[in-house]
């Protein structure tokens, strides 16, 4: 075959592939994203089951030599030394995250991954309260920037990329794909949802959560054991519900973000803080003679839902949690937001006449979706974890909390997007800690 046959051949190839594309102008996005997105959903889902059973080694750890809580304010000092020599490019967690989605400036540096990760599990070994959200989070986001190079990505597709990499990160840490993918579109702009994102978040999300589980990872499970039928009255029962865990959900945002102002106000070498706190909640611990509300508390909110707690359990977790996390600890707010929603939920049973179990799973979710302005992801997470018929109970609850918690949130740079309340109109654009 000749040169000049050859030659044309291929540009009638080109050609026909140009004009294919042209005509489903989506191929080369699904293409692109698909491969993308598998990628690092297979590195974050990795990153998770390694992150999920070093945790549970380290909580057995403990709970097996008590005697190691008495350390954590040299725990906490160690955490606070790595961040303030080493970490400060990466010290904003979460909102870092938020920012590069709004912003994308210069590439997450890598170390935010393994500062993370070996905050967290400090922060656990020796008996912090705290979760391990913000850790999966940081880890993903970490993890998935450092594609932006090597793929040549643009500024508008570095958003989608990191909205891919939160929602295989929650979803994988919590065995939650489709909420995972939700809150990926939700939690960085309160009141909107950006579309662009969201199949890259549903593939890295569900590849993410796949791998976890080929790690043999396992989740835990909560069961529902009674929902009553829909009626005026349980819609009401429903609604005061919702309003109550949008309160503690507000009240839990703003005493966080206070006290952390006053450790920072107080305390002006920053190691020190996550040492005088960590002096705090040990000493907590020892007053109190039990561990139930440090760690993540598992073992409480799976208790929450077919058996009467006492009254005060939320109350106790939510004091050792703001202290834990504004003292400078590492690991994230939402799992004790779970444990502190269904324990909340439990004690309200004793005057809401709903089953304990229903109470405590919206409870679980509500003062998360209150927290962190997310109720369509938190009515999502809800059905995935208890089942679908908990869904109108579930997703009311998450929506009067929404509305309750007001212009408050665990996430300072979180931009509104549609003001929640007339007072605030005008004021979309804005990040909360700017309000």
């Amino acid at each position: 075959m000749s040169k000049n046959k050859q030659k044309s051949i291929s540009r009638k190839l080109a050609l026909q592939i140009k004009l294919f594309f042209r005509k489903y102008p989506a191929l080369p996005y699904l293409l692109k994203w698909t491969l993308l997105s598998t990628l690092i959903g297979v590195l974050i889902g990795s990153a998770s089951a390694g992150f999920l059973q070093s945790l549970n080694w380290a909580t057995d750890f403990r709970e097996n030599h008590l005697w190691l809580i008495a350390l954590l304010p040299i725990g906490g000092f160690l955490i606070g030394l790595l961040y303030h020599y080493y970490g400060k490019e990466v010290e904003g967690g979460n909102n870092l995250l938020i920012d590069t989605i709004h912003e994308p400036k210069q590439v997450i540096p890598f170390r935010m991954a393994p500062f993370v990760y070996i905050g967290t599990i400090v922060t656990h070994f020796f008996g912090g309260s705290a979760g391990r959200e913000g850790t999966a989070l940081q880890m993903a986001g970490a993890i998935a920037d450092q594609f932006s190079k090597p793929f040549k990505l643009s500024s508008p597709d570095r958003k989608i990329l990191m909205i891919a990499a939160v929602a295989g990160g929650f979803g994988s840490v919590f065995g939650t794909p489709l909420a995972g993918a939700v809150f990926a579109i939700e939690f960085f702009l309160i009141g909107r949802l950006r579309y662009n994102g969201l199949y890259p978040a549903f593939i890295t999300a569900v590849t993410a959560d796949i791998v976890t589980k080929l790690w043999q990872t396992p989740h835990t499970h909560y069961h529902i054991n009674s929902i009553p039928d829909i009626t005026f009255l349980t819609i009401v029962y429903a609604i005061t519900a919702g309003i109550l865990f949008g309160l503690c959900a507000s009240t839990f945002s703003k005493v966080i973000h206070k006290t952390s102002s006053i450790f920072k106000s107080k305390i002006s070498y920053p190691p020190l803080r996550p040492f005088v706190g960590g002096i705090m909640v040990a000493c907590a611990v020892l007053f109190i003679g039990s561990t139930k509300y440090i760690g993540l508390g598992i073992p409480t909110i799976v208790q929450s839902f077919d058996q009467q707690l006492p009254s005060y359990d939320f109350a106790i977790k939510m004091v050792l949690t703001i202290i834990t996390l504004a003292a400078g600890f590492k690991g994230g707010e939402v799992t004790p937001l779970f444990f502190i929603g269904a324990t909340l939920g439990n004690a309200l049973g004793l005057f809401i006449p709903l089953p304990t179990g229903l109470l405590a799973g919206m409870g679980f979710v509500a003062v998360f979706a209150g927290a962190t302005n997310t109720p369509i992801a938190c009515s999502i997470m809800a059905i995935e974890l208890f089942g679908v018929e908990c869904g109108v109970y579930v997703s009311i609850a998450c929506t009067v909390s929404y509305l309750l918690s007001g212009h408050n949130s665990i996430y300072s740079r979180q931009v509104i997007g549609e003001a929640k309340q007339q007072r605030y109109a005008g004021q979309e654009g804005k990040r909360l800690n700017e309000l």
